[in-house]
């Protein structure tokens, strides 16, 4: 199964999954990596793993049609059977929906469908909730919205500061998104 990840940050769910060799044993081959910021330490990583990166920026397209379908394009080329969202912080829209059915999977850090969209660990942080949690779903044409495929919990205790919560919601992120590719290299094998 080749993959384009695609992400904008740090790029730690990236290598929870680049560096997880029983994803390559399983058939996961990583093609490429889709960043939308010229400067995030994502990009560095994938380098070091000797993945191609293709950096694609919306401002330098005329709307976000003509951005994603650059993306379509790139990802043809490499003959891409499955999109791994790992903290990519673009709205995904028709262009690549209609090009991926079923086949786009993201991460988010919360129990949806509480706290979709950006913040979601400091807004349930803020909100004094007891538990928080990670989702793994497709990808839909709503704002976190698509068929969930697993979540996990993560507790949230009392002398927990906002980033000791984030360290234990990234931590279930990693520990969850392997097992998830994992599965899904079992289903189509």
């Amino acid at each position: 199964m080749r993959v384009a990840i695609f992400a904008s940050g740090n790029g730690t769910n990236f290598e929870a999954l680049a560096g997880d060799r029983e994803l390559y044993s399983a058939g996961l081959e990583i093609a490429l990596l889709i960043c939308d910021q010229p400067k995030a330490k994502v990009i560095e990583r994938a380098r070091e793993k000797n993945i191609p990166v293709f950096i694609n920026q919306l401002k330098d397209y005329h709307d976000r049609n003509a951005y994603e379908q650059a993306i379509v394009d790139r990802l043809a080329d490499e003959n891409i059977d499955y999109l791994l969202l790992a903290g990519y912080m673009k709205v995904i829209t028709e262009t690549l929906l209609s090009a991926y059915p079923e086949k786009i999977i993201n991460i988010h850090p919360s129990k949806l469908p509480k706290y979709p969209g950006l913040d979601s660990i400091e807004r349930a942080f803020e909100a004094h909730e007891k538990e928080t949690g990670v989702t793994i779903h497709y990808i839909d044409s709503g704002v976190d919205t698509g068929p969930i495929i697993v979540q996990g919990n993560v507790p949230i205790y009392a002398g927990d500061s906002l980033a000791t919560l984030e360290e234990r919601v990234h931590a279930k992120e990693h520990e969850l998104y392997p097992q998830v590719v994992l599965e899904l290299l079992k289903k189509i094998k």
